[in-house]
């Protein structure tokens, strides 16, 4: 099949560059979710440089004082780090009677007898001859404890027993959920998060609102037919951060987003315009959201009608007929944001594109999809589809 030729805008390179300079993204990573060619990313990333060099470019220099201000954040993350290690170092001090048992090793000889010792160290002889027996005996390790124990913790530590018995099953380990859930208990895996709430949507307004043209049809049977978009918050030491992002319903692929301190019109403008790009958007797909101030402003409505896309939104105060949007933010914040504490908008920008392209797009395992990554999922479609035309020839 002939692939269809791509243009890109000025601000779309910078937005890439940026995810790969900035956000500590790399190229093969952002490629692979956004299928752009490494050689163009490259020569984009390679003009942002030239352009904080004093060279013509893409980007803008950073002032002295947005360079202190990195070093200082640098410095403080490397604080952070080296008093963490210490808190962990104290942790694996030997308590007190493990010292007692090492001392009666040493000491003992043909005149001191291990009764004594014990008696001098207040110790029980019968406690130290279990503690010489267990270093003794061999230490059996599990193989479905030691898979286990890595597949939870290459997911963030989020992944319950559903996902991990996938994740087992693709590495060819057979575990039920039962065992996964003693195995999870004993060894004290147990993914933790807590719900907090804060309200983002301003539908107290007179802006044109659109009709719910999707009505909840959350399986599309093919990609770039319906997507849905959405406003969340990001707590950050800083002050609130916001993201907008836009899902592909067919795979629930994160196709595009934008993080901004204030909820403008531009904030969702950024997101969906790189999803319009990304995905070369056709004629008449449905783009669905909430009745926010920010999806009925005039700036976004001229954007969808200059690429030809159908509007539709929510229902007054119903949540459910954007319920796929929502749960993507709730795994977001379960998964990554309130496992961090982010200092400033430029580590939770970072971390939060981190997650999405290396994380949700490429690795998270989706119920919806048959326990598969968004990206597999539509690369397993494309094969469908290859398959099915050679078929037809």
């Amino acid at each position: 099949m002939n692939r269809k030729r791509r243009t890109f805008d000025a601000a779309f390179k910078l937005q890439v560059a940026q995810m790969v300079r900035e956000q500590g993204l790399s190229i093969s990573q952002v490629c692979r979710d956004m299928d752009l060619v490494e050689s163009a990313v490259r020569r984009w990333v390679e003009q942002v440089g030239a352009e904080q060099s004093g060279q013509p470019g893409i980007g803008k220099a950073l002032t002295p004082e947005q360079q202190r201000i990195r070093q200082l954040e640098s410095e403080n993350r490397q604080l952070r780090q080296d008093n963490d290690l210490l808190k962990k170092a104290f942790g694996l001090l030997c308590p007190r009677t493990e010292m007692s048992y090492r001392c009666i090793d040493q000491l003992q000889t043909k005149a001191t007898t291990v009764a004594s010792l014990c008696r001098l160290l207040a110790v029980s002889r019968s406690g130290y001859y279990a503690a010489r027996s267990r270093l003794e005996r061999p230490q059996r390790v599990c193989p479905t404890t030691a898979h286990l124990q890595a597949a939870f913790a290459a997911s963030g530590r989020t992944y319950g027993t559903r996902r991990l018995q996938a994740t087992l099953r693709a590495k060819g380990v057979q575990a039920g959920r039962h065992r996964i859930r003693r195995l999870m208990r004993i060894h004290g895996l147990r993914p933790v998060w807590k719900r907090k709430f804060i309200h983002t949507t301003n539908s107290r307004h007179k802006l044109p609102i659109a009709d719910n043209v999707l009505n909840r049809q959350f399986r599309p049977a093919t990609i770039n037919v319906a997507w849905v978009s959405d406003i969340t918050y990001i707590r950050t030491g800083a002050g609130w951060l916001y993201l907008a992002a836009v899902m592909d319903l067919y795979s629930r692929k994160i196709v595009g987003w934008a993080m901004a301190p204030t909820m403008h019109a531009e904030l969702v403008c950024s997101a969906l315009k790189m999803a319009i790009t990304q995905r070369q958007a056709p004629a008449g797909l449905i783009v669905h959201s909430d009745r926010g101030s920010q999806y009925a402003s005039a700036t976004h409505r001229e954007l969808l009608s200059r690429h030809g896309l159908l509007v539709s939104m929510s229902r007054k105060g119903n949540c459910w007929d954007n319920a796929v949007m929502e749960r993507f933010f709730l795994n977001l914040k379960m998964e990554r944001v309130w496992q961090k504490d982010y200092a400033n908008h430029a580590e939770a920008s970072r971390d939060i594109a981190d997650y999405i392209v290396s994380f949700y797009n490429n690795t998270r395992l989706h119920s919806t999809l048959g326990y598969m990554a968004p990206t597999a999922y539509e690369r397993n479609f494309a094969v469908k589809q290859l398959i099915a035309v050679s078929e037809k020839t």
